[in-house]
């Protein structure tokens, strides 16, 4: 069944876009306000915000692409990190250290911006579900962007280009409209508010369909913007040493920016804590099936077989043996719901000895160098393997005494003092446990060995590749 669409969406968007109107209304239609201040200061603090803004966007934007290879993902960090750039290069250092070139800077500035501005439209308009392969596209998207970067230093280079706003004009009357600039400004203003515009309107729609946070406020956020472009227009500021309203509602734009950036965050660490929480119930499910569930249908069989050869000792053993390993499944399971989050390996494995010891009255001593390191499918895969081990070496070998050494790269060992076993005579009888621990070892790319031999004790071996080893991310602390 499809979601039912989201109005709150249109109504963030809604209230973002009559707050600006509002805004606007009220400095056309009251001219006794006066909004402009002369303060290039003030200036390079709004340019370095928006640059930082911009640039932690883009690169969670791009994280986005990265793990999903969306198209819309791409042209969002394309747009907001060209707009970084124009805002950081070409805006906020050029005036914090007086370097010359304003025309070439200012009409660089409004190319980069347009340019942003219609990609952000641009990725308004495709649908989110669109991939492309991720490396290519990553390759394409930075050559595009160099090829634009050299045409248009090429041309500052060359060109004769004239004031973006005539020095001379006084632009303190800010009580009324002053459609002043170059004509190809006026239409870059024009064109960014008309694209922003139709950005609001495609994110918003795209936001009710599905929730998306950081979309729904680029969507309001994008409101903003497409009447501060109204605003310079009417009022120039944005290439001028004054601050006006158009400046307010752009540093506007990216406050909602940055709100849409910090729910992404929330949500993505809350859908990595709920993935976390679901694959953690898929491992408990799956080794319950694996292990508890197939040693309660082996008893099962077994005491099948009873009931016909009510003299089979075999039959009894194999059945105390698997009750065994149920039991120890059992526990293994509520040890993992009741762990503690921060245990390490050390721990767990020592506790988990501990406990083996004292259920077969054994003793058992653990060696655990300070720069192990597993992961958590291998921390899982060694504890059971060990419980296997200890009890074979009791039960079968009479062993007294176990040792479970863990060293980097990694391997693990299980020794024992017991009486030892012929492994190709014992087969038959150890088969089943002996099985269990090489598929668990073997499942995860590790090597499995057993040296034993009569009145010897035996020796169980598991030992990953040093290659596998040292990506391990689960440490002993």
């Amino acid at each position: 069944m499809p979601s039912q669409p989201d109005a709150s969406s249109w109504r963030l968007t809604a209230l973002a876009a009559v707050a600006a109107a509002l805004v606007t209304a009220a400095v056309i239609g009251l001219p006794f306000l006066r909004f402009a201040y002369r303060a290039p200061e003030l200036h390079v603090a709004l340019e370095t915000t928006a640059a930082l803004t911009a640039l932690v966007l883009a690169f969670l934007v791009y994280g986005r692409f990265r793990a999903s290879g969306s198209l819309q993902a791409l042209l969002l960090a394309m747009s907001l990190g060209i707009v970084a750039v124009a805002n950081l290069l070409l805006a906020m250092l050029p005036a914090a250290l007086g370097i010359e070139g304003q025309e070439v800077r200012d009409w660089a500035s409004v190319a980069l911006r347009l340019l942003g501005t219609l990609l952000l439209t641009a990725a308004a308009l495709i649908r989110p579900e669109l991939v492309v392969n991720r490396r290519g596209a990553t390759t394409a998207a930075g050559v595009v962007l160099m090829l634009l970067g050299g045409v248009a230093m090429t041309v500052g280079a060359i060109a004769d280009l004239p004031p973006a706003i005539d020095p001379d004009v006084d632009l303190s009357e800010s009580g009324r409209p002053l459609v002043i600039g170059h004509p190809m400004l006026l239409a870059a203003h024009a064109v960014g508010g008309v694209a922003y515009a139709i950005a609001a309107l495609a994110f918003t729609h795209q936001a009710t369909r599905r929730p998306d946070p950081l979309i729904r406020w680029l969507a309001a956020a994008c409101a903003l913007a497409a009447f501060s472009r109204v605003n310079y227009l009417l009022f120039p500021s944005l290439y001028s040493d004054f601050v006006y309203t158009g400046d307010l509602l752009r540093f506007g734009f990216y406050v909602l920016l940055l709100v849409g950036g910090a729910r992404e965050v929330q949500s993505f660490w809350q859908a990595r804590a709920h993935a976390a929480v679901l694959e953690e119930r898929r491992r408990l499910a799956r080794d319950l099936h694996d292990g508890l569930t197939q040693e309660l249908t082996y008893i099962w069989s077994q005491s099948r077989r009873l009931a016909t050869h009510p003299d089979d000792a075999q039959a009894v053993e194999r059945i105390g043996g698997a009750a065994a390993r149920a039991l120890d499944e059992a526990r293994g399971a509520i040890a993992a719901l009741t762990q503690t989050s921060d245990a390490g390996f050390a721990a767990v494995l020592e506790q988990a000895a501990d406990g083996l010891a004292s259920r077969y009255d054994a003793a058992v001593a653990v060696d655990v160098a300070p720069d192990v390191q597993v992961t958590p499918e291998q921390a899982d895969a060694l504890l059971r393997i060990v419980a296997e081990a200890f009890r074979n070496a009791v039960r079968h070998g009479g062993a007294r005494s176990v040792t479970v050494a863990v060293r980097m790269p990694l391997e693990f060992e299980v020794r024992d003092d017991g009486t030892g076993f012929d492994p190709a005579a014992e087969r038959e009888r150890l088969g089943f446990g002996l099985t269990s621990m090489r598929e668990r070892a073997e499942g995860l790319g590790a090597s499995f060995a057993v040296e034993a031999a009569p009145g010897a004790g035996a020796t169980v071996t598991v030992r990953w590749p040093e290659s596998s080893s040292n990506g391990a991310r689960h440490p002993r602390e």
